[in-house]
């Protein structure tokens, strides 16, 4: 086990989370594996860190502490390994239960198609999580970036995202096709790249479930089914039909349709109850520049919701401040949403605020609130002083640009 481990080494003086199938339990010294990340990730990563462990110590006064345990995936592994993503990396996040992580490359060629999809799937972290919400001075394109405060959940583990697809020209492909045209007198050229998109009733229901708790929990208002369900009627159409029938099996007496809003409440929302409504992909785009004020928790099947959110957080400054958690049920890995970028790296440049915001919603999801709010305290006194990375300096004037580790150090000193 834990012991024999080659890779990695559990720090001494740390605990285990454990999870009881519904809830986790977190010590005062837990261990929290994590993902360095490649290209301008271990930059961001040492910035990161220096900020959690700085929010913990003056938020608990030193009662609390993070034993961190970095594990293996990406270039570091393959260079160490010749693997992209070891074996005992997915064992420690399995045991450990919560994990962060920096950007991965993508190896090109090989048998893995994306690391992140590939930790998605093999550990079942089937919500994609993603918060957008804007820090008063980030420079945004719109005119009102407060109007929008949403959290997304974007179902990750079917879809298009399953990767069920042959080349075109394969005997697998052709085989498929022929198949199809034959048995069902469809029209499906020859020559055809072909992929299968499948959504469940399982799938959804689960992602929707924790989408509608979350909700709930946080006192917002609305929870909207975001799907293409007026032309794929059997797969983003059942998408919002099982959301509605999940709705109304467990949380009847906490929720109101949006047909039932008008059809019985003649448009006046009962008081303490969450409004559950859907939209249509394409119209959503438009709604969420247009009127993002509607719009508070958002569920999506997956290729919609990967469009969906970066749209979202170009509205609040973009990708570099855009936090993000894949969590299943017992294990959640809370990531930086944004690439690699290379070209940057080991040069002290890049934004951290991606993965240090991740770790504001991971210290949430622990029970440590006192320790994620003083993190947004300094991330939004630091901004507010414009003392900022480069991405955000070069759209502020009069902005001090800082590098990535000076902007950790104003964000501690403002909390």
């Amino acid at each position: 086990m834990a012991s024999d481990w080659k890779t990695c080494t559990p720090p001494p003086g740390g605990e285990t989370i454990t999870y009881d199938g519904k809830t986790y339990t977190v010590p005062n010294h837990p261990i929290i594996p994590f993902l360095r990340g490649d290209g301008t990730g271990p930059d961001i990563w040492a910035a990161s860190e220096k900020v959690f462990d700085a929010a913990v110590a003056k938020a608990y006064g030193g009662k609390r502490k993070i034993h961190w345990m970095e594990v293996l995936a990406g270039e570091v592994s393959f260079a160490k390994t010749g693997e992209w993503l070891h074996p005992e990396t997915l064992e420690a996040l399995k045991t450990y239960r919560i994990a962060i992580k920096g950007p991965l490359t993508t190896p090109v060629g090989g048998g893995i198609r994306s690391l992140n999809v590939t930790l998605r799937q093999v550990l079942d972290l089937y919500a994609c999580v993603r918060p957008i919400k804007w820090y008063p001075g980030v420079p945004s394109p719109v005119k009102r970036p407060d109007a929008l405060n949403v959290v997304l959940y974007r179902e990750n583990t079917e879809d298009v995202y399953m990767g069920v697809e042959w080349k075109s020209g394969t005997p697998e492909a052709k085989k498929l096709i022929e198949f199809i045209n034959k048995e069902f007198g469809k029209s499906i050229r020859i020559e055809s790249g072909i992929g299968i998109k499948p959504i469940s009733a399982f799938g959804t229901r689960r992602l929707v479930r924790m989408g509608i708790q979350y909700a709930l929990s946080h006192g917002r208002k609305s929870v909207t089914l975001v799907h293409k369900g007026n032309i794929m009627k059997f797969t983003e159409g059942a998408f919002r039909d099982w959301g509605y029938e999940l709705a109304k099996e467990e949380f009847r007496d906490a929720i109101v349709t949006e047909d039932e809003l008008w059809d019985k409440f003649n448009g006046r929302m009962p008081e303490g109850k969450l409004l559950v409504k859907d939209r249509i992909a394409d119209s959503m785009f438009q709604q969420v520049l247009l009127r993002p004020d509607e719009y508070d928790v958002v569920c999506t099947p997956n290729l919609n919701g990967d469009y969906l959110s970066d749209a979202m957080a170009a509205q609040i400054g973009g990708l570099g401040i855009a936090p993000g958690a894949n969590i299943g049920d017992g294990v959640a890995v809370f990531e930086a949403t944004h690439g690699t970028a290379p070209k940057y790296a080991n040069q002290d440049k890049v934004n951290p605020g991606s993965v240090i915001l991740s770790g504001v919603m991971m210290l949430e999801f622990m029970g440590w609130k006192e320790a994620g709010d003083l993190i947004e305290k300094g991330i939004a006194g630091a901004i507010a002083q414009k003392r900022v990375t480069y991405d955000l300096a070069r759209q502020m004037e009069g902005a001090k640009e800082l590098k990535s580790s000076q902007f950790a150090s104003a964000i501690i000193e403002n909390m």
